[in-house]
């Protein structure tokens, strides 16, 4: 394997709380060195003066679809978008079909990334099977399998006696339940956000209690069991609220949100787009802005996008046939860098945080860090970089996004995968021809 040298760029590592001008040096698959001036004999030489160093991100909220609808996207096309996007590490989502609630699913899963050869995926299993909230899955066999952590996203949990016992299973294995948050019956129909412009344009609406009701349960049912529990793609000021409390009283509770409730309202809906047609669904100004002073506070831990895929003709519908869901791996970064670092929220080294060993840590995998002798999955960040949001040239399968025309700031020029690089000046590179399309 090829000796790699990063030269001059400014390297951010909040695992380690590095922010500074240094070189990195990789062998074996691994970083070997962090520092000033390191010798370059045997090495190939990377100048990256005035870009950004940070560990490859991780995504620890995608649907890959595969199995059962690779028309949407497949394992492999969804590694591909992800490489360009500059997650090295991502986690998938178990409502597939079938449901990542067998040890053979979780195992074909690995594989078949394995098979692509770009980025680490980790497999996330289902906490019911078949999602329907009745019977446990089998939580010992999964996380043998390779599961790191169960969810039924999706869906909520919605029996309280089954959330509590898969929460006191999953203390005992020491990993995260994520949970989907979701009153069934107060969302049942819902299209978009309950509130002034479900009214106008005559849609069933979701009121924020849907989903603090069902977090609220749950933050009683972790303290109950002393479990971790991870609340996902959170949406409402009364969400952060409360989780904010309960972090406070020492629970073990963390949270994510998504690029798209960080960025959009529910007036984006004004002209019916489907694309924005989500679940959660976009919220109102009030509830961005506390979204923003919880990332900022620290409160939310991680953001995710969330990666959605659909077909065209789940999408190019009329709105209240169409699926929920919008792409994000291709756009979470650019975005991100334009429209929270760009207007103040996070520094940039808050928000590589947010991407990187946060969500490590969630999930208890072994990414998001510099560290000497941890995998060498770097990002080469170039944040002046000008990109026009185009999904015509999104190596996703799917082309779901309402940023689609955007400019934005900031793109991941080189990514670099257990030390071999496979994005070069934001293209994939050695390749093989896609498989499973």
């Amino acid at each position: 394997m090829e000796k790699l040298l990063f030269k001059g760029g400014r390297i951010i590592d909040p695992a380690n709380g590095i922010d500074k001008i240094l070189d990195i040096s990789v062998e074996s698959g691994k970083i070997a060195a962090v520092g000033e001036d390191l010798g370059s004999a045997g090495f190939k030489v990377i100048d990256v003066k005035d870009k950004v160093l940070t560990p490859g991100l991780v995504d620890m909220h995608v649907h890959l679809r595969e199995p059962g609808r690779e028309d949407e996207e497949t394992i492999e096309s969804g590694c591909r978008a992800a490489a360009v996007g500059g997650f090295t590490a991502i986690a998938c989502m178990p409502n597939t079909n079938p449901v990542n609630d067998d040890s053979s699913v979780t195992e074909m899963i690995i594989d078949k990334s394995k098979a692509a050869n770009l980025i680490t995926v980790y497999p996330v299993a289902a906490i019911t099977k078949g999602l329907e909230g009745k019977e446990l899955s089998e939580m010992g066999e999964l996380l043998q399998a390779g599961a790191v952590a169960f969810s039924d996203d999706g869906k909520c949990v919605e029996n309280d006696r089954v959330m509590r016992r898969a929460l006191e299973y999953s203390r005992m294995f020491n990993v995260s339940l994520i949970s989907h948050s979701e009153s069934g019956e107060l969302s049942a129909g819902g299209q978009i956000n309950e509130g002034y412009y479900s009214t106008i344009l005559g849609l069933k609406g979701v009121p924020s209690a849907a989903e603090e009701i069902a977090i609220a349960r749950d933050i009683v049912l972790a303290e109950l069991t002393g479990a971790r529990i991870h609340f996902t793609h959170v949406s409402t000021r009364g969400s952060v609220r409360m989780i904010e409390d309960a972090k406070k009283r020492g629970l073990q509770v963390t949270c994510d949100v998504t690029p798209h409730h960080l960025t959009l309202t529910d007036e984006a809906l004004i002209e019916y787009d489907t694309n924005c047609k989500v679940n959660p669904p976009l919220r109102t100004k009030d509830d961005v802005e506390a979204l923003h002073k919880a990332l900022a506070e620290g409160v939310i831990d991680a953001i995710a996008s969330d990666h959605a895929p659909h077909a065209l003709h789940e999408k190019e519908v009329e709105f209240s046939a169409a699926s929920f869901g919008m792409i994000g791996l291709e756009t979470t970064l650019p975005l991100m860098l334009t429209k929270i670092v760009g207007n103040g929220i996070l520094s940039l080294t808050q928000l590589i945080e947010k991407f990187t060993i946060a969500p490590a840590r969630v999930l208890n995998i072994n990414k998001g860090t510099l560290s000497i002798g941890s995998d060498a999955d770097i990002i080469v960040i170039d944040t002046k970089a000008k990109v026009k949001v185009d999904t015509d040239n999104f190596l996703s399968k799917s082309k779901n996004s309402p940023f689609n025309g955007w400019e934005l700031n900031g793109a991941a020029d080189c990514v670099v995968a257990g030390g071999k690089i496979i994005v070069e000046d934001r293209k994939l590179v050695n390749l093989n021809p896609m498989r499973n399309v």
